[in-house]
């Protein structure tokens, strides 16, 4: 490996493969993600030989060999409350354990949108996910100049895998349980109405207490955030509280708990009862025992990740992949 110059040249992969006793093709597949087999002995072998000689795989080398660059891209519009915690870690986890890596585009408003294809900001991706409902799915198409763009929100049509939650049914159970403990009146702390993700999930809650019987006396539009629901709280101050507040995320449903903390003796409803939404992890602490909905994030995540491995299981007017939500009764309801 010396170059005339009395340099020493790169190790290449045939290197790795002379030094560890296998073929280069053996070599190659015990540093790639390819799903095809290598023994351990010899992926040990090859790994040990790699380090040894200091060699770093050609990514763009193995691009233009496997027609894939091992990037994913996940498209939102900020991340600024609890719930993207939650659910991003798991997901870049099990996108990187199939041999992928992330890379994370902020949208943040429409004209962002215009502004990526106006200027041609574009990244070769093998798949993009989109959690942004600023964004459709062939505006994202033509972004990544990709067909696998899977949609996570409203925004989706006949030519992209679908996962969704199923809203409905966790919305009704937890109506069903304010109902069943003498809630006549409710108030309804929500994100963007804009968005269609989060119009459907009032639509669910109207309709949950309309065949409960509740009274929705007041909505307040936040943006899922803390901040915005510790503004929210303001209008409990009063003597005409509803008998409950329902909050489409548990980051808005923890403000409004901090800010009215003496109705809550011991995190029991004193005043009113409390609903959230997401069924965060925090929820399961003492310092925020809020009731909430949510669904399996790692069955979510598992649909998201085979449409990424398994691209050609995907037809074109396939019906959208659904997961259940269901409600989760704790202390503040």
């Amino acid at each position: 490996m010396n170059r005339d110059d009395g340099g020493s040249a790169a190790p290449t992969i045939a290197d790795v493969a002379r030094l560890a006793g296998v073929s280069r093709a053996v070599a190659s597949r015990a540093l790639s993600n390819e799903p095809r087999p290598v023994s351990a002995d010899k992926r040990e072998r090859v790994v040990e030989a790699a380090a040894r000689l200091g060699y770093k795989p050609n990514l763009l080398a193995q691009s233009l060999t496997t027609k894939k660059v091992n990037l994913v891209a996940v498209v939102v519009n900020h991340i600024h409350d609890l719930s993207d915690l939650d659910l991003f870690d798991r997901l870049i986890d099990r996108i990187q354990s199939i041999g992928k890596q992330v890379i994370l585009v902020r949208i943040g408003s429409v004209d962002r949108i215009e502004e990526f294809l106006r200027n041609g900001v574009a990244y070769h991706v093998d798949a993009a996910l989109v959690f942004s409902d600023f964004a459709d799915a062939a505006t994202v198409r033509q972004m990544f100049r990709s067909d696998l763009v899977v949609m996570l929100n409203g925004l989706h049509d006949a030519l992209s895998p679908v996962v969704i939650a199923d809203e409905g049914a966790g919305i009704a159970e937890a109506v069903a349980d304010a109902a069943s403990k003498g809630v006549r009146t409710a108030a309804l702390v929500t994100g963007r109405y804009s968005s269609p993700v989060e119009q459907a999930r009032i639509g669910h809650y109207r309709k949950a207490f309309a065949q409960s019987g509740i009274e929705l006396v007041w909505t307040v539009q936040g943006d899922y955030s803390y901040q915005s629901g510790h503004a929210a709280s303001a209008a409990l101050s009063g003597k005409d509280c509803p008998d409950a507040v329902f909050c489409t995320s548990d980051a808005m449903a923890m403000g409004i708990l901090d800010v009215r903390r003496a109705d809550f003796p011991q995190n029991r409803p004193a005043r009113f009862r409390l609903y959230g939404f997401d069924n965060l992890s925090l929820t399961d602490f003492d310092a925020y025992p809020i009731s909430s909905i949510g669904f399996d994030k790692s069955v979510y995540v598992e649909h998201i990740v085979d449409f990424i491995a398994n691209p050609g299981d995907f037809h074109p007017g396939q019906p959208p992949v659904t997961v259940p939500t269901r409600f989760v009764p704790r202390l503040t309801a």
